[in-house]
Order: structure tokens, then sequence, then C-alpha cells
């Protein structure tokens, strides 16, 4: 008795110790890297967003910022084209020297010679696609493909009829991986199916995957159903702002769709979700001269309400967006004050892939650790230079020149946007000092640009 006592005591001190040993093995498996789902709204305001006070209903954009990471002085270029190159290169898009949106016949493209995010996340065992607006080069040959990613979908230029998919003066736009095509349907659905088709069907489910969904909504031509347009017919201020109304409702309602169908195929949890703008809006649109005339001319678009100016300057307006981001589980709600700029997210997304060592070319800072934590990033200077003007952001001071073609206004304005978010006084003559250090950073910055740069101001 004593014997088998013993025996049985043994066994199971041995079968309680491998289950302990089995238990710490599950408890420290190796960290899973992320998905990245980055999603672009075209030319949205800072007050085009619910959680921000708009009148527009947001509800999917909303339960993200209220679940995440609302950054609070998130900057980007004044237009497209700038941003986007910015975000998959991580240095300002004034260093290739796109300082406009791409337009009409012109042969800019982003360079091939700067890594790209797609191409060093494939090194980091990503699978990559762009469904949406690429802006970064208006030929087959210089599409989204030879920058690294393994599948796109979209559109090349920068803004097209929402149904026919053609540019402003006829040209093809609409395509996948390499070949134009004809499709029916708005843009904004197709984009959203084709995102979810990628994701259900197309992907390899055994790697990582990396997703850029860059919609064309707000921006116009506005050709949306009635169904979207209902809910303003009294809020809105005018039509031209009830059609506007309508394609952010039309934009929220598909980012809803996609998140739900992440949520089916059990990747919410490992996804970190990107929303951003690429550039403040815009306050209307003259149509005359564009598509034949066919679609009419907007009065009042987007809203940068309390900012300053709209799309196209340096001032907040312009360059001061709506984004945010959300990793279920993994980030607290909190607003986040640091300022933080577009070319911050490649380093950051591939620290977070598992990159060991970044290119030369990157001027971006990997921002997770304080973000995750909601500590404070460390103070560096942001640079933005675009057609009309260039700026130098460092806190609480902004410093903007204007370029000789903006006739009556000052060559330099000095801000503190901490006490005057608005922009309202320039306050450069109480603050020599200030001004001599930021001009002569200022300077340095320009100064590694190239000297000659793209100045087309028409998408």
């Amino acid at each position: 008795m004593m014997n088998s006592k013993k025996v049985f005591i043994y066994t199971a001190l041995v079968f309680l110790s491998n289950l302990v040993i089995y238990a710490q093995q599950k408890k420290v498996p190796k960290e899973q890297k992320p998905n990245v789902i980055v999603i672009i709204a075209d030319d949205a305001g800072w007050n085009d967003v619910g959680y921000n006070g708009s009148e527009i209903k947001t509800p999917n954009i909303d339960n993200l910022a209220k679940n995440g990471v609302q950054l609070n002085r998130f900057y980007v270029s004044p237009t497209c084209s700038p941003t986007r190159a910015a975000l998959l290169t991580g240095r300002p898009a004034s260093r290739m020297g796109i300082l406009a949106p791409i337009s009409d016949k012109s042969e800019l493209k982003l360079p091939d010679s700067i890594p790209t995010l797609p191409q060093l996340l494939k090194k980091n065992g990503y699978e990559t696609a762009l469904i949406g607006k690429w802006h970064l080069g208006l030929q087959l040959n210089s599409s989204p493909k030879a920058y690294g990613f393994d599948y796109s979908y979209g559109f090349l230029h920068g803004q097209i009829d929402q149904y026919t998919h053609r540019y402003k003066n006829g040209d093809q736009s609409w395509y996948r991986n390499g070949e134009f095509i004809d499709e029916k349907g708005h843009t904004t659905d197709l984009v959203t199916q084709e995102s979810i088709k990628w994701l259900s069907e197309i992907r390899n489910k055994k790697e990582n995957f990396y997703l850029q969904v860059a919609y064309s909504a707000p921006h116009f031509p506005l050709q949306e159903e009635e169904k979207w347009k209902i809910p303003y017919n009294k809020t809105a201020k005018d039509s031209s702002r009830r059609d506007y109304d309508a394609a952010m409702a039309h934009l929220d309602h598909s980012i809803g769709i996609l998140l739900d169908n992440l949520k089916k195929q059990k990747l919410d949890e490992n996804t970190l979700i990107i929303f951003m703008s690429d550039n403040g809006a815009m306050e209307n649109w003259d149509s005359r001269k564009e598509y034949g005339g066919i679609h009419r001319s907007n009065t009042t678009l987007g809203d940068n309400t309390p900012l300053r100016d709209w799309k196209t300057s340096n001032y907040e307006g312009a360059v001061r967006v709506p984004c945010v981001l959300y990793w279920k589980g993994r980030l607290k709600n909190y607003k986040n004050s640091d300022y933080i700029s577009v070319i911050d997210f490649l380093p950051t997304i591939l620290g977070l892939a598992g990159a060991e060592k970044l290119p030369k070319t990157v001027e971006g800072q990997n921002i997770w650790n304080e973000v995750s934590a909601n500590k404070e990033i460390k103070k560096r200077p942001i640079y933005i230079r675009g057609h009309k003007q260039a700026c130098l952001i460092q806190k609480p001071w902004k410093l903007i020149q204007n370029l000789p073609s903006r006739k009556g206004m000052p060559d330099y304005e000095l801000f503190n946007i901490e006490k005057d978010p608005e922009e309202k006084n320039n306050v450069l003559p109480l603050n020599q000092e200030i001004f001599g250090k930021m001009k002569q950073e200022l300077d340095v910055q320009i100064k590694k640009d190239p000297k000659i740069a793209e100045t087309n101001k028409s998408e």
C-alpha cells in the first residue's frame, strides 16, 4: 500500500511539473507581429469627424477614437501626393522634389531609388497591398507594384469621377495589378469590396499583412446617392455641404463594413489600424473646366474649424488633420498632444514588424513606445514644405515662410500654436531670438531639398 501511494505521489508530481513547464512555455511565446491597416480619407478636415465635434455622423471612426489613441497634433503635407510620399518613405516629400499634387500629364513620380515601407516590410515577412488612391505616378509603369506592393487596385490619379473612374481630362485611371480595367460602381464601395476580397480570398493567410486603404472620399466630385444625403437636409448649411457630409457618412459606413470583416476573420485582435486624412479640407471647387463641366461646382466643402485656412497652405487647417491609432487590447484610450509627423509612421510600423535597422534615408522616428505607454515624445522639429509655403514646427512655435508668389504676405510669420492654435497673431516682432534660431534651422532643411521641385497646383 505504501509503495503504491509513493508511486502515485511521484507520478502526480511529475505530471504537475510537466504541466508547469508547458504552461511557462505557452506564456512566453515570441510577441506576434501585428498586421497593419492604414485607412486614408481624401481631404477630410479637422472638423469633419464626429469626435472633433462635426455635425457629420461618423460612428465607426468615432469608435476607433473612443477606444484608441487620438493624435491631437498630427501633421501631414498641405496636399495629397506629398503626404503619401512621406508616409511611404519616412522622409519629407520635398526631399524628393514633390511639393504639390502630381497632375495632368506630369511624369513626376515617387523615386525608385528610395526604400519604401512595403519593400521594407516584405523583408520582414509581410504581404502588402494598396487599394484605392495612389497619386505617386500616373502611368502603369509607376504604379504601386513598382514600389513593393504585392497587390494593387484602384486609381492612379488624384481625383476621379466616382462612377466612370476617369480623371478630370478623361484619362484612364482605374486599374488592377498594372492593367487598366473598366468596372461599374461607386469608388467608395469598390474600394471597400476589393479590400475585403483581398483580406478574405487573395492574401496569403500564413503571413502578416500591410494593407493601405486609400479612399477618394470626401474629395470632389461629390456624387452620392440620396440615402446618404437625407440625414443632412436640415443640418448642412447648403446643398454643397450636404453632399460633402454625405460623402463622409458613406466613407464612415464603408469603414464599418471593413472593421466588421476583420472581426469575422478574427483579425481584429492582432491588427493595428491607423485612420488619417491626407491633408486638410478644401474650401470650395470650381468645376467648369473639369470633367467637361458635367459636375456642378461646390461653394462649400470641408470644415477645418477652428483651425486656419485650407488645403494647399501651411497653416494648421491644411497640415494638422484627424488621426487615430487603434489596436484592440493593446492601446488604451487617451488623447495624445505630442507633435507627431506622418514621416514617423514608417519607422514605427517597421519597429513593430521586427526590423532591426532603418535605411539612412528615413528621417522619422519610432514613436511606438511613447504612444503605447502614454509617455512624452522627445521634442524635435517638424519640417513641411509645400508649393506655397514652408514651415518649421517645434513646440510651441511654428515658423512659416511665404513664397514670393504670395503677394501682400510677410516673408515670415511666427505663431505660438499652443496659445494661438488659430494662428491669428503673428508674434515674430516680439520674438526675434526665437525667430532667428528657427529661421536658421528652416534654412538648413530647405537646403537639403533638391533645387528643382514640382510646383503644379492642380490635381
